[in-house]
């Protein structure tokens, strides 16, 4: 059980979306993100850090 949890990162929305592009906020969306300042929890995978990457302007990751 704690090796599940030290493999998960919280991710949080610190840019609004307003002036964004349509695919940004459709990759902020599937990340569960709505509001500024919210804060998600996901597991680290490929998946997950490429979605952060093409983001990283509106999102840090808070470990």
């Amino acid at each position: 059980m704690a090796n599940k949890k030290s493999n998960m990162i919280k991710i949080k929305l610190v840019r609004s979306l307003i002036g964004t592009s349509e695919t940004q906020r459709k990759v902020v969306r599937g990340l569960g993100l709505t509001k500024k300042d919210q804060v998600v929890e996901h597991a680290e995978s490929a998946t997950i850090m490429g979605m952060v990457n093409k983001v990283s302007h509106l999102v840090e990751v808070v470990k």
